[in-house]
């Protein structure tokens, strides 16, 4: 028996995954209906802002212990286990509609001039920039990320009017090529202009916090919303990075802004969740997070992994520039992938695509026997 404060706050992390489900009938649990299983959960308890309890319940164990806990912490422990497991619905862009039950690459096209890795490459030309997007989705990417304004640190604000002007160009043309369509903006204006351009996602890394009226545009038009955490959504990744425990603090502010759009009428079925890696995080955080990203699937949504040439892989490489973070980006979208994230935003598509390949060929062999 696991002694919990009856106060204690409870949360499950999918743990110890294994490479086929076969022959193990009852003692294994398919990851939010996609190619990943796993016989454990790790349980942890938080009371008092302080971690009071940490062990390993194997998932055939896990009905034992609910029923062994206070009503309340029970309830907890069910939901939590029916939203880890729950299969996710796809994302319907246009006629297209891509599947969640594997892993999807998410191309960033910047049409920025200061973006920080690859800002200026198609600022200006919405021709060029649309042929740069229909590219990597010729290389495999399921959907492209337009953004046209940066989000690093220090980055000045966009008026909303250029924004509009930078997007929706290269958006009218992607979307009249057939390419599925995610409009990266904070602005509720901006949103309204690319949705009717064409666009079918809207990725904000403000979680529809930073504009009053990004939660009631997002609900009118009834598309799927990526909402990203960051400690301060008017700062960005500005944001103070002070956490006492990163993984628990990102989940908990997640959950909360999930409920909050909600009840601001957005369908809880087209929301995906990002853990803002980059985004008011030290180091520290941002790899705790990357350690812990399995209990996100706790929240019912699908999740967005978003660290492509971000500080982190500098950080742990020699301070390597952005150009050269390729093998640093790859290992995280693997990292990713193999924690059940179902979108992967990346810049180097053609590669990251080739990796999950791979991935894919690996679990594939494994899942249909020996």
């Amino acid at each position: 028996m696991i002694a919990v404060p009856a106060s204690a706050r409870l949360y499950l992390r999918p743990f110890h995954f294994v490479d086929t489900p076969i022959g193990r009938d009852g003692e294994v649990t398919r990851l939010a209906g996609g190619m990943q299983w796993f016989a454990g959960y790790e349980l942890i308890a938080v009371d008092a802002g302080a971690r009071v309890a940490q062990r390993t319940i194997g998932v055939a164990d896990l009905p034992g212990l609910i029923e062994r806990l206070p009503a309340a912490q029970a309830d907890r422990l069910r939901l939590l286990e029916n939203r880890i497991a729950a299969p996710r619905p796809p994302i319907r862009a246009g006629e297209r509609v891509l599947r969640l039950d594997q892993p999807l690459v998410m191309g960033i096209l910047n049409v920025t001039p200061d973006s920080f890795s690859d800002g200026g490459t198609h600022h200006g030309d919405p021709a060029a920039a649309a042929a740069a997007g229909v590219a990597m989705a010729e290389k495999g990417a399921a959907i492209i990320d337009v953004g046209g304004e940066s989000t690093r640190p220090g980055a000045p604000l966009v008026w909303e009017g250029e924004e509009a002007k930078r997007v929706v160009p290269v958006i009218e043309r992607l979307a009249a090529s057939g390419v599925p369509v995610a409009i990266d903006t904070r602005k509720a204006s901006v949103m309204e202009a690319a949705l009717a351009a064409g666009a079918h996602v809207v990725n904000d890394v403000a979680a529809l916090a930073w504009d009053d009226r990004a939660a009631e545009v997002v609900a009118k038009a009834g598309c799927p919303v990526v909402l990203m955490h960051s400690p301060d959504p008017k700062k960005g990744a500005d944001g103070d990075a002070r956490y006492d425990d990163a993984l628990v603090e990102v989940f908990d502010w997640l959950e909360a802004r999930i409920e909050a759009v909600v009840a601001a009428g957005v369908d809880r079925a087209n929301i995906v969740v990002d853990p803002g890696i980059g985004f008011g995080k030290a180091l520290g955080h941002n790899l705790a997070l990357l350690n812990g990203l399995a209990m996100l699937h706790g929240l019912g949504c699908p999740i967005l992994l978003g660290a492509s040439r971000k500080r982190i892989i500098g950080a742990l490489s020699n301070e390597a520039p952005a150009a050269e973070r390729l093998g640093g980006s790859i290992a995280l979208a693997l990292r990713g992938a193999e924690a059940g994230a179902q979108l992967l935003r990346v810049h180097d598509v053609a590669d990251s695509v080739q990796a999950l390949r791979i991935w894919r060929g690996l679990r594939d062999h494994a899942l249909v026997g020996r």
